[in-house]
């Protein structure tokens, strides 16, 4: 139907169609791969077994708690961003490990943090000052947010927390000139994120940073979080290098190891189904406009950018189009792709790795709706976990009568 494509993001279709598998679904909607979920998981606590760290889910790339049981077995946590996150994950995955990082925290939402997290790391010696003791007392594990000031990103910028005035860590020259004694004495542990959807050698490099940078301090840690960005259950990926990593790094420094990769627990395990609503040329370019948007439904189409994989029957092309959405904004474009045939009115397409940064991050832009979420169990059936309407789209808007 389109232009070839990788097999991973559609390996949990065994072979069948997206019109076998999801024809009676009403699109658009998401389909979480459960049997991928497991095949994912069970790689990354293969892993953690075998290097001797401790993996956490970032829930700020998947948070579909109703898959938390699945993974829970295959973690020792998650990882949050704020207040929500960090309550979704004490809550749905009960007797697991919370951690919390966030750029600032709130005076009025901190004691209630405190009800969830375990760890709380700190992006500058100014939250640790004003939030650090009570977290102390609270008898919670503190930890501070690193930059190494080493960018290994090539071509995202938004997502490079090293570039030039970062708001994202603390320096050498911040800690330095605000890392007193006392601030020192909190901390358990220290804490990056540096890395985007890249391989274990990006992460040697880090490393190399992290200990011309804080070498020293680390000799006093009991633990070091790598972050996420790891993109380890991708195929290709080198675990072996990861794995080298993570043990110089426990022996060098003497700290166990956290990674909090959020991609990798679900990567290629969702799909988003939509339809063909119109077939249309303007010049020399053919248009088909679904029922699916890149601005509400997989926002990071745009922002990062990329173009998402398409289910393809087959393995050549003949005749490309441009596929978008139904809103307003002019640049609502999902991307351009070949088809083997002409596609038309009623076609359903299928968009592949859409469980990671869609059910989380979309939204109702020019009053789209909210595309239902379904889980496809590991013996096919469907099961519907969430469906949206109009209310959804109001109940964020006011009050009102």
């Amino acid at each position: 139907m389109c232009e070839k494509e990788t097999r991973p993001p559609f390996a949990g279709l065994s072979g069948r169609t997206p019109e076998e598998l999801f024809g009676a679904l009403p699109t658009p909607c998401y389909i979480l791969d459960e049997a991928m979920l497991r095949r994912n998981a069970s790689m990354l606590a293969e892993l953690a077994k075998s290097a001797g760290c401790r993996l956490l889910l970032a829930q700020k790339a998947f948070s579909n708690f109703d898959l938390y049981p699945l993974l829970s077995d295959y973690l020792c946590g998650t990882e949050a961003s704020g207040l929500y996150e960090a309550r979704l994950g004490a809550e749905e995955m009960p007797g697991k490990e919370v951690h919390v990082f966030c750029a600032a925290y709130k005076d009025e939402e901190f004691d209630e943090l405190l009800r969830y997290a375990d760890h709380i790391v700190f992006n500058t010696p100014g939250q640790l000052e004003r939030f650090g003791p009570a977290a102390k007392q609270a008898g919670k594990s503190i930890g501070l947010r690193i930059n190494p000031e080493c960018s290994t990103q090539d071509g995202h910028a938004i997502y490079d927390p090293c570039a030039p005035g970062s708001r994202l860590g603390t320096t050498r020259a911040l800690w330095d000139e605000k890392m007193t004694p006392q601030l020192i004495s909190l901390l358990d542990g220290l804490h990056f994120h540096t890395l985007c959807e890249q391989d274990a050698d990006a992460l040697e490099l880090t490393l190399d940073a992290v200990q011309k940078q804080f070498g020293d301090v680390l000799l006093h840690m009991q633990w070091l979080n790598m972050g996420g960005g790891h993109h380890i259950t991708r195929p290709g990926y080198d675990t072996l290098q990861l794995k080298k990593c993570i043990k110089e790094a426990k022996e060098r420094w003497g700290v166990a190891v956290y990674l909090e990769p959020g991609e990798a627990w679900a990567l290629n395990a969702g799909y988003l189904a939509s339809r063909v609503q119109d077939v249309f040329q303007n010049g020399e370019t053919k248009l088909v406009i679904l029922d699916v948007s890149a601005a509400c439904h997989m926002p990071d189409v745009l922002e990062m950018p990329y173009r998402p994989p398409l289910y393809s029957a087959g393995d050549t092309a003949s005749d490309w189009y441009r596929l978008g959405g139904p809103t307003c904004l002019a640049g609502d474009v999902i991307g351009d792709y070949a088809f083997l045939f002409a596609p038309k009115r009623g076609d359903m397409l299928l968009f592949g790795d859409m469980a990671i940064y869609t059910t989380c991050k979309n939204n109702t832009f020019n009053g789209m709706p909210l595309p239902s979420i379904y889980v496809m169990r590991e013996d096919k059936t469907l099961v519907c976990l969430r469906k949206f309407g109009y209310e959804d789209f109001r109940g964020r808007l006011g009050g009102g009568r």
